[in-house]
């Protein structure tokens, strides 16, 4: 849950991420594993965002796991299989304080061969540093240097301060769901409100009932599917956006045709529009 809650931040927030890990705001775009043959893979703790000259690997972690520095050797070479000519920064963010050497190791050695990658352990980070970027401000809170009831409450009158409702509503919701790591269910929904959280894509699927259940159990039932319907929807704002550039702005109607399509045929799209040489092109594949 966690670790699925951080890759919809980092693919929400891209530009936002890319500030923070590289110091430049890059416009970034997802990279599907399935570019760099990874299916069968466990993608919901890792995301790869590119830009024409950069790929940029996060792999989000909870806890230590010892194969963590052979997949970052196994990642950065299929990358360079795929994209021979584009720089690769790799970087494991762990989230939850833990004493095990496996957080601190950052090399992955064989005779004659030695892989070096980025490691942050969010403790470890001034919090102030995190409160950067909109897109950071849901790891405050794991940070280092401050009260975590004073962080959260910080964050979230920032949160309160967003013009941008949809922005507004997924950043309150993955602050949320990330300060269950270490502060109480019931202290985070005094701090913050559930009618902002509940229009994120990460709790709309949260079912009336689950919620009076408790904070805990309506996150567990609703997560999964909210975190699918994101994908789905910023699967569809990249491939408007790549139609826009070729032939400029499309109708209403066939954007909202886009737009319900599911996420393995918005891949499909994504693809086939890179032979489409005009509108009626896209008119037809759609049609079949």
């Amino acid at each position: 849950m966690f670790d699925s809650t951080c890759k919809f931040i980092a693919a929400t927030f891209a530009q936002d991420m890319a500030t923070w890990l590289l110091g430049k705001p890059i416009d970034l775009t997802e990279l599907k594993p399935s570019e760099l043959s990874l299916e069968p893979i466990r993608a919901d703790s890792l995301i790869f965002l590119q830009s024409e000259d950069l790929v940029l690997h996060i792999e989000f972690q909870t806890e230590p796991k010892e194969d963590i520095p052979f997949r970052m050797l196994d990642y950065r070479l299929r990358v360079h299989r795929r994209y021979p000519n584009k720089q690769m920064h790799q970087v494991v963010i762990y989230l939850r304080k833990s004493n095990s050497e496996l957080a601190q190791q950052t090399v992955f050695e064989l005779p004659q061969t030695r892989h070096q990658f980025n490691v942050i352990r969010l403790w470890e980070v001034e919090y102030t540093e995190l409160l950067t970027a909109p897109g950071v401000w849901p790891f405050a809170v794991l940070g280092k240097g401050g009260d975590n009831e004073t962080v959260l409450r910080d964050v979230a009158n920032r949160i309160d301060n967003i013009s941008n409702q949809t922005d507004q509503s997924n950043l309150a919701a993955s602050t949320a769901i990330l300060a269950g790591l270490i502060l109480n269910k019931r202290l985070i929904q005094r701090i913050l409100r559930e009618e902002i959280m509940k229009e994120s894509v990460i709790y709309q699927e949260i079912t009336a009932s689950a919620r009076e259940e408790g904070f805990s159990e309506g996150i567990e039932q609703g997560i999964e599917q909210g975190i699918d319907r994101g994908k789905q929807q910023g699967e569809a704002n990249l491939v408007l956006r790549l139609l826009h550039r070729r032939f400029g702005q499309v109708s209403e109607a066939v954007s909202e045709q886009i737009r319900q399509l599911p996420v393995e045929q918005l891949e499909d799209l994504g693809e086939a529009l890179l032979d489409f040489e005009n509108e009626a092109d896209l008119l037809n594949w759609l049609a079949k």
